[in-house]
Parts: C-alpha cells; structure tokens; sequence
C-alpha cells in the first residue's frame, strides 16, 4: 500500500484531485476507477457525447478527451520523474489542447476506447515502480510533485470530472 502524500508533495492546488481519493492502495484504487469510469461513459449515447450544461462550458466529449490529455500529462511526470530525470517539465494549457483535439471529428466510442487505451497504460507504469521511486520528486509547472503524488492526481483528477459528469451534465 502506497501512503497518501503529505502537503509538500505537491501544489496546493492538487489537493483539489487529491482528497478526492480514498484511503487504499493507490493501483486498487485505479483499477477499480476504471471499471466505474467505462460503465459511466458506456452508458452515454453518441447523442448526448455534445452536451453542455451552459454555453461556455465543455461538452461531455470534451470533458473525456481532457480526462484522457491529463492522464497522459501525468503519467508521463511520474514516469519522467520516476526514471531519476530532473529537469523540469512545461505547464500545460488545457484550453489550448482542446482547440486542437478535434473533438467533435470523433465519435463518442472513439472518447471511451481511449480513455481504456489510456488507462491500460497507466496502471502497468504505477504498478511495476520499485519503491523508492514513489518517493522521487520533480519540479512540473513550477511547482514541486513526486512520483506518489502524481499517482495520487491522476486518480483524483478522474474523480473529480467522474463527480462533475453525474452532477452537472447527466
């Protein structure tokens, strides 16, 4: 069992996705995210994947494809961070990837399928970790982070737009 990261590993700001995971083994807690998340989004029409709750806000599509670009942008930091490199990592501007996702040029499925692909990869990277990689920090978007805490993100992130989902678009 992995222990929950503590305030200094990483911004404040990602105790927003943090807290939103329960106590548990953080890979348990992502296979079973993941079963929850697929019967969530399998259950949504192709007709209702362009939905918004109000004109500016992102479509049930959009909102999937963001869950999908942030796994990769975590994930890619743990494993960045993980392998003992130490050079800081960019920000990342959602809004900009949206524009250019194209989106709407896809099918929902397409949104879903992705999110499995996605997903099938993060939990080899978390689980295979030797153990003191877990506590390998890094500096992404000028804040501080480790391997753990980035684990951590990557489940809360998909709780927190899994709660967004049921509450405000469906």
């Amino acid at each position: 069992m992995t222990k929950r990261p503590d305030r200094s590993e990483a911004a404040a700001y990602y105790f927003t996705y943090i807290d939103k995971v329960p106590d548990g083994d953080i890979c348990e807690i992502l296979r079973t995210q993941t079963v929850e998340a697929l019967a969530l989004f399998e259950r949504i029409p192709d007709s209702q994947a362009g939905h918004r709750y109000a004109p500016d806000k992102w479509s049930i599509a959009e909102v999937v494809n963001h869950v999908n670009d942030c796994e990769r942008l975590f994930t890619f930091r743990a494993f960045w961070f993980a392998r003992g490199f130490t050079g800081p990592l960019p920000s990342f501007d959602q809004n900009v990837a949206i524009l250019q996702a194209g989106v709407d040029q896809r099918p929902w499925a397409s949104h879903v399928d992705e999110f499995r692909a996605v997903r099938s990869a993060t939990l080899p990277l978390f689980e295979r970790l030797p153990t003191e990689a877990w506590d390998r920090r890094g500096t992404a978007s000028d804040n501080p982070v480790s391997v753990r805490g980035l684990a951590y993100i990557t489940a809360g992130h998909v709780a927190h737009h899994i709660g967004l989902l049921k509450e405000r678009y469906l």
